[in-house]
């Protein structure tokens, strides 16, 4: 990655504290890294950007699951955006998706999620964890981080999400929608938040929550390169490095991470609110 300071910088959050079933999201930044710099791979996107030119890589941050990750998650993105950076994370599970939002919110009076998942990730609870990674968009909404969330990709709804999607207004494409035609609308400062099980596991094996039915890796690189709004940060969370022995998942995630830093630059990010 590009040692002189940047417009994007990218941050790993190696944790996976808030997962319900498989760890080993927490390495997985270690790992889209190795990926990227892989001989066999490129770190061109396909609008002609090298990606090492446009990420300023500042390190992990390496959380204990038994911590609370949201202080440090929060303070960490506080930091870049304080010294002009929009901040691409590398998850960790997308428990930590929150406190990005937290940080994020306190640089923009307006801002709207585009979340990529085959899960909705809008329980009140799950097991009796409030922050659990099936929990983030509730908790984000619930303290107003944002001001509309956008979700693409569903394919695991519940009665009980389906009832928190009423009560936020949610916009969900579920894959039927997506089916029948349907895409995303965002506008105005916009973050995006990639899980990447939102991709068919034929796709994306290495997950801790494989949902059969997704999007093709085509399809999201679709989605990002026509977005044309204001991209203000991102993340790309989700991969479980222990559950994809061929590395074909980490590959992918490189990929998208190229595709999205690129498309990140094609319109500068707003002036924060003041």
């Amino acid at each position: 990655m590009a040692d002189t300071p940047g417009p994007l910088a990218l941050l790993g959050l190696c944790y996976d504290g808030g997962s319900s079933l498989h760890a080993g999201a927490a390495a997985a930044p270690a790992r889209i890294r190795r990926a990227l710099a892989a001989s066999a791979g490129n770190v061109w996107s396909e609008r002609g950007h090298n990606v090492q030119d446009l990420l300023r890589d500042t390190g992990d941050l390496t959380i204990k699951a038994d911590a609370n990750p949201r202080p440090r998650i929060a303070s960490a993105v506080h930091d870049l955006l304080d010294a002009g950076h929009r901040p691409v994370l590398l998850g960790g599970d997308h428990s930590v998706t929150h406190p990005v939002l937290r940080a994020l919110r306190s640089h923009y009076s307006t801002l709207t999620i585009l979340h990529l998942d085959a899960h909705p990730d809008l329980y009140p609870q799950f097991d009796g964890d409030r922050h659990s990674h099936a929990c983030p968009f509730a908790r984000i909404l619930e303290e107003g981080c944002a001001d509309r969330l956008v979700q693409v990709g569903i394919r695991a709804m519940t009665p009980e999400q389906a009832d928190q999607v009423e009560r936020f207004d949610v916009d969900v494409i579920d894959m039927r929608r997506w089916a029948d035609g349907a895409r995303p609308s965002v506008r105005g400062p916009t973050y995006v938040s990639l899980d990447i099980d939102v991709l068919d596991p034929a796709f994306a094996p290495g997950v801790s929550h494989p949902e059969p039915g997704g999007l093709a890796t085509r399809d999201v690189i679709q989605i990002l390169h026509e977005l044309s709004v204001p991209i203000v940060g991102a993340d790309l969370v989700e991969y479980n490095p222990a559950r994809d022995e061929s590395g074909r998942t980490a590959s992918v995630c490189a990929k998208l991470l190229t595709e999205l830093a690129a498309q990140m630059m094609t319109t500068p990010a707003p002036e924060p609110s003041p």
